[in-house]
């Protein structure tokens, strides 16, 4: 007997929307990976080649100059190390916080739930602004300290609503109520029940807290003094800065011929292009390994079934 075909056929406008789509896909995935490509083959090219705009596929003039300059700097590895810290204590306290406040909020016997919550998205739109911040910081004897960079990035009311809405849609109350029946507590059914089941959004949380903590200069800039203290990424400006700083002044000073200006100019390019692979690498290696957390803690709860 011949087997029949439950195949689908395709009609010609299914195939016609299915190859726009792919072809929207790749166009998308160039215009995002591109920059990213461009970025790390212009910086390891000759200041030459980067400057005179030529570079597109693939690097020309093979130099490692931008790095030399960048690596030989001492501070550089006291960033890092700073970075590291910030962004592991930083993240940890965060993940810790929004975690229990989301799952907090999305308990529907908290008391004041909702004018807790409308607090909180109040501060999201509204604030006292820098100064009366700094004022704040100062009086609390937070001026220069580790502290001081670790709790202000700790808080975000953004994530908190990603927790509470992942907890509303992947907590049954059902669950919550068998529990308490048998005995089990709050913090019990917290620790014991919840958060084995919130991987996903503990890892979502934790990516996006790492990379907040990770590019984060402008609080550093701002209440440290300190330049041992500095994050990595405070470190990379300073270093781009005094190569601006040392163009700007071979350029205005007497005793250098136009050829070694010109030279000068050309390498800051390639210590922009540098910085850049030097800050964003981490990132770059540490995130596959969550990706699969990354998305499903993202989609989850989107769709209600």
């Amino acid at each position: 007997m011949k087997a029949v075909s439950t195949k689908i056929k395709e009609t010609r406008q299914d195939r016609l929307f299915t190859w726009i789509t792919i072809t929207l896909i790749i166009a998308i995935i160039i215009i995002v990976a591109y920059p990213l490509y461009f970025v790390l083959v212009a910086s390891v090219s000759s200041p030459a080649a980067v400057n005179s705009g030529d570079l597109l596929l693939y690097p020309k003039g093979f130099s490692l100059i931008g790095y030399e300059n960048i690596l030989q700097n001492a501070k550089l590895w006291s960033g890092y190390a700073n970075t590291i810290f910030y962004t592991v204590m930083g993240t940890l306290v965060g993940v810790s916080i929004t975690i229990l406040a989301g799952y907090a909020f999305s308990r529907s016997d908290l008391p004041g739930r909702n004018i807790l919550m409308g607090i909180f998205v109040f501060t999201m739109y509204f604030s006292g602004g820098l100064v009366p911040l700094y004022l704040v910081v100062k009086q609390l004897h937070l001026i220069d300290t580790r502290a001081i960079i670790i709790l202000l990035g700790s808080v975000s009311v953004y994530n908190i609503i990603i927790a509470r809405s992942f907890f509303a849609s992947s907590i049954p109350k059902e669950l919550q109520e068998a529990a308490f029946v048998d005995g089990c507590t709050n913090q019990r059914f917290f620790f014991e029940i919840v958060i084995p089941i919130s991987k996903p959004i503990i890892a979502v949380i934790t990516l996006y807290c790492a990379i907040a903590y990770w590019n984060s200069f402008f609080n550093a800039m701002i209440y440290l003094n300190d330049t041992d203290k500095y994050p990595l990424q405070l470190v990379l400006r300073e270093i781009l800065l005094s190569f601006q700083m040392m163009m700007q002044q071979a350029a205005s000073g007497g005793g250098v011929d136009a050829e070694t200006v010109s030279e000068m100019n050309t390498l800051v390019e390639v210590v922009k292009y540098g910085v850049i692979v030097v800050a964003t690498i981490p990132v770059l290696i540490i995130y596959p390994f969550i990706q699969k957390y990354f998305v499903k803690g993202v989609m989850i709860g989107a769709v209600k079934g």
